[in-house]
């Protein structure tokens, strides 16, 4: 695949994971400094390995939210809890993913996931409920 097709690809699963407005606002306020890093983050994270067809976008989900929680990385995290709530990962699943994280990763570092993902997904609640 090419280098256009690819940030297409990885553009359009972006978007169908993290929501438009997200990506949309995040590519607007790219400046000549972190453009490049967001090109690359498109094309290589969402275009070549989320389109890898291998692994379905809730099985990613998963994944990334288990990471995130071990690496103590709180932003990605809420923006990927949103994400997985969007690839039909269930607040139950979410639940039990942060509670295996927190065995092997440490519960420091789990009871922080568990705050992030709550305010994620009451915020996502609200959000569906005035739908």
């Amino acid at each position: 695949m090419d280098d256009n097709k690819r940030f297409a690809k990885g553009f359009d699963n972006r978007k169908e994971v993290l929501g438009e407005a997200h990506v949309e606002k995040s590519w607007a306020a790219a400046d000549d400094f972190n453009r490049p890093m967001q090109k690359l983050v498109t094309e290589y994270c969402w275009g070549e390995i989320w389109g890898d067809e291998t692994l379905p976008f809730k099985t990613r989900s998963i994944i990334n939210l288990a990471l995130l929680t071990a690496m103590s990385q709180h932003h990605e995290l809420s923006v990927h809890v949103k994400g997985a709530l969007t690839n039909g990962v269930s607040k139950d699943e979410i639940r039990a993913v942060l509670m295996q994280a927190s065995v092997y990763c440490g519960v420091p570092l789990g009871l922080a996931a568990f705050r992030v993902a709550s305010e994620v997904i009451k915020a996502h609640e609200a959000e569906t409920a005035k739908s």
